[in-house]
């Protein structure tokens, strides 16, 4: 189930074939963009990015916003950047 405002909302989507012939529904993952970033803030110990993602979006469930507009494909490859870009609200 993808829910509104995911990351994989415009997600499309396929059929693979497995080796035992089973067939299976696939998403395929979306690919980040030129970033685009209106600031940046300093990261803090311990500040977590979904509060981040709060504090600058709105959502604390946008995260993945700060993820694409710093090229990253997971949260925590974040944690060791001093600054983290912050995309345009609405994007």
């Amino acid at each position: 189930m993808i829910f509104p405002q995911s990351r994989y909302q415009n997600s499309v989507t396929y059929s693979l074939t497995r080796p035992d012939g089973t067939t299976v529904t696939v998403l395929r993952l979306p690919q980040p963009g030129a970033a685009v970033v209106q600031g940046y803030y300093r990261q803090q110990n311990e500040y977590r990015l979904d509060l981040a993602a709060n504090f600058f979006l709105q959502d604390a469930t946008a995260f993945w916003q700060l993820c694409d507009a710093n090229d990253s494909v997971v949260p925590d490859a974040l944690a060791a950047r001093p600054l983290i870009g912050i995309p345009p609200t609405g994007q």
